[in-house]
């Protein structure tokens, strides 16, 4: 059941109840979580509330929220790890803040199923998609800044990330190769690595597994091992050497 059946109608309660439940918040004012959930397909196909004020869409909010978002994680993170250094700040921030864990937070909290969806975006499977649900809870963390402030987005953002902050300071975390580079392309490129087997040879018994890594459709890391996963552990390894020359400007880009 929608939080409201056209733009401007009163929220319905027990919607709106079931959505703060899920959040774990609540808001003074409805209207503020109503405007976080509003995709823009919502508000391009109903242009007019029922009062005869333009709809909202939380694109504001996202905005917004996205310069919460990464304050609140450079606070944790400081408190979490006081000795680590700037650069290394900056790595843990960008696992915290990325598209990928947004949504895996979104999808766990079950914001996809709040969404006011245009019929393109619904039929299209709009409330799975990750680009939209981390959109989402980026909104809703600014929609709660704007009425509540910077306290209660803390207390809010605290609660979601504990566990993975948690994950962050276990030995051995930074030897997963693939999460680290999943992490890196999406802050440093906007881009998600796609590996490609491209050989495999040797008895069964004893395979060697080559794996091609690709970002934005360039090959940046080869990798080869003993199975599947070794291989593209390998391949993500290098990928992040080559990601880190170039930002030292190491590498020369070509596209």
């Amino acid at each position: 059941m929608p939080l409201v059946a056209k733009p401007g109608d009163p929220p319905d309660k027990k919607a709106l109840a079931r959505a703060y439940k899920l959040l774990g918040i609540r808001f003074r004012e409805p209207e503020a979580l109503i405007r976080a959930i509003t995709h823009t397909s919502y508000a391009n196909e109903n242009p007019v509330r029922s009062d005869g004020r333009p709809t909202e869409n939380n694109e504001r909010d996202e905005f917004l929220g996205d310069a919460v978002l990464d304050l609140v994680a450079s606070h944790l993170i400081m408190e979490r790890f006081p000795r680590a250094p700037e650069g290394e700040l900056s790595r843990l921030r960008a696992s915290i803040v990325n598209e990928r864990r947004l949504a895996d937070v979104a999808k766990r909290m079950g914001i996809g199923e709040l969404l006011l969806l245009g019929r393109g975006e619904e039929m299209s499977g709009g409330r799975t998609k990750d680009s939209l649900l981390a959109d989402a809870l980026e909104a809703i963390v600014g929609a709660l800044f704007r009425e509540r402030g910077y306290p209660a987005a803390r207390k809010f953002l605290t609660a979601q990330f504990h566990d993975f902050l948690e994950e962050l300071a276990r030995p051995g975390f930074d030897r997963d190769y693939k999460t680290r580079l999943q992490e890196a392309a999406q802050s440093k490129l906007k881009a998600t690595p796609r590996y490609s087997l491209v050989a495999q040879t040797g008895p069964d018994h004893d395979k060697t597994f080559e794996v091609n890594l690709l970002l934005s459709g360039q090959v940046r890391g080869v990798g080869r091992g003993k199975s599947k996963k070794e291989a593209e552990q390998a391949a993500a390894k290098s990928a992040l050497e080559w990601l880190a020359a170039r930002s030292d400007g190491r590498v020369e880009e070509r596209g």
